[in-house]
């Protein structure tokens, strides 16, 4: 009976979850005074990793994606977090723009569907001066 009872409340809980949802994303932290960084991340088709880093207006920000196997496998966007900048899944390899306002902005990078390589590292450098 305890049995039924604990997979009977199990079962409820993970109905509580709402579907869905996205984890919150992993913050870009630049060490000491340092002006790059890169995080590394491996993902399947069409799956998404959501990262996030701060800069000041009028900073150059550099943004440069490769991956492993080599190849045109990833590509990404950017956001502002609350003000406007919104950019198109970017087919380039690389982008740079001039940060408008001082906050956080929104890097989501994507595995690009492929037949041959369906599976991927990626790794995002992030520049900031």
């Amino acid at each position: 009976m305890k049995k039924i009872a604990l997979s009977l409340a199990a079962v409820f809980l993970a109905c509580l979850a709402v579907p869905g949802q996205k984890a919150e994303p992993n913050r870009i932290s630049f060490e000491g005074s340092k002006t790059s960084a890169t995080v590394t991340g491996t993902l399947a088709n069409n799956e998404e990793m959501d990262l996030t880093f701060a800069a000041r207006a009028g900073q150059t920000v550099k943004l440069k994606v490769t991956s492993q196997p080599k190849g045109n496998l990833f590509d990404f966007r950017i956001a502002g977090d609350g003000f406007e900048l919104e950019t198109d899944y970017d087919s380039y390899s690389e982008y740079s723009f001039t940060a408008p306002e001082t906050g956080d902005y929104l890097l989501y990078v994507r595995k690009r569907p492929t037949e041959r390589v369906r599976r991927a590292k990626f790794f995002m450098r992030v520049e900031i001066n």
